[in-house]
């Protein structure tokens, strides 16, 4: 019989990971009970339950900022690659759709307690069921992205149609109740303002069903043909190690990256750099060195790459939408003789390239032969 051992750093990886799903798990609770007290609200005449709905979300936000940093610390540390790089890209952007539907519960709970508790019960019944039918979907979308269920993120999928499909018919009554004189001006803007928040629950939904997808697929299913990364290599100078990385980059042609580098100051190219890279077959003789602060929309930037320690100082900390990655290699032109420093080139360049590929292959699916 043989027994297939997990590495340390497998174990420690998985534990991250499972700490960081412990957070989202926690999250998805208090927003599910956020969302269930609104129908509550609604459904039992329960107005001192808003109160706590509207209390509870400094909760969510809470919990929101500590997933953030237990990312951010997971990338920095774990240097993830694969499905761990996809599950901790897509936790930070699943994070803020669930603290947004935090956010539409209190929201909607502030609309409640200025409804008045007559309201007419077929108003009362739409609201509540297009609360309901968000809520279900919120819930399974939040279970296939804790499990990892790419068929239940799917199925989740196809409920959205339905939500929007009601959102219009409960518009159109809440008018038509308007029109009768049945509900004032006020109430009418109201009810439609609930109703359009708990649609955007299941947008919100949605968009974590597309992460689920990603995350297991390594397909961006959002907007196909038109989503890409914008990748950003960073060293001091931008006179060699980002510069390498930026050509070997550019030379998989591929149309899901845009990659470009940057210093934290800027000087011209190294000299031997580019001779180097000559000798690869790569010409960035007319590469033009720029500093971060020269980077146009730099906030666009989906996954930052720092080389060495100065850059690291640079981004103490980033933007929770921004995935930022430390390479750690080694500065060929701090070698001390000329066969060390053409040693040095070529280690670099060989760690760059594979680093490169399985950062493509993670977020793509397609790796360069």
């Amino acid at each position: 019989m043989h027994f297939f051992m997990k590495s340390h750093l497998e174990l420690s990886v998985q534990r991250d990971i499972d700490r960081i799903k412990s957070k989202i798990v926690e999250m998805s609770r208090l927003a599910e009970l956020a969302l269930k007290d609104c129908i509550k609200i609604l459904s039992d005449d329960n107005r001192q339950l808003a109160y706590a709905v509207i209390l509870r979300d400094q909760k969510i936000n809470a919990n929101e900022k500590e997933v953030d940093r237990l990312c951010l610390e997971f990338m920095v540390r774990q240097q993830p690659v694969a499905l761990p790089l996809r599950f901790a890209y897509s936790t930070i952007k699943v994070n803020l759709e669930i603290e947004r539907i935090g956010d539409y519960a209190e929201s909607i709970a502030r609309h409640l307690l200025k409804i008045c508790p007559n309201i007419d019960n077929k108003l009362k019944k739409g609201v509540i069921e297009i609360g309901e039918l968000s809520l279900a979907m919120f819930h399974d979308a939040a279970q296939s992205f804790i499990n990892q269920d790419e068929a239940l993120a799917r199925k989740s999928i196809e409920v959205e149609r339905s939500v929007d499909a009601m959102r219009t018919e409960l518009n159109e009554l809440i008018k038509v109740s308007f029109s009768q004189g049945l509900i004032s001006l006020d109430m009418l803007d109201i009810l439609m303002s609930i109703v359009r928040r708990f649609e955007r629950v299941s947008d919100q939904a949605r968009n974590i069903c597309m992460e689920v997808l990603y995350m297991c697929t390594g397909e961006y299913a959002k907007h196909p043909g038109s989503e890409f990364f914008r990748v950003l290599f960073v060293d001091y100078q931008n006179s060699c190690l980002s510069q390498i990385a930026e050509a070997v980059a550019q030379e998989y042609k591929n149309n899901s990256f845009i990659f470009n580098s940057a210093g934290v100051v800027s000087t011209s190219i190294n000299r031997e750099t580019v001779d180097f890279m000559k000798s690869k077959g790569i010409d960035i003789s007319r590469y033009a060195p720029r500093s971060i602060h020269q980077v146009p929309n730099l906030d666009h930037y989906q996954i930052i790459i720092v080389l060495d320690e100065e850059a690291r100082k640079a981004f103490p900390s980033c933007s929770p939408k921004v995935v930022l990655l430390d390479w750690k290699i080694d500065d060929p032109l701090k070698a001390e003789t000329a066969d060390k420093k053409k040693e040095a080139f070529e280690k670099a360049y060989t760690s760059i390239k594979e680093q490169i590929n399985e950062l493509i292959t993670a977020i793509s699916g397609t790796e360069k032969r």
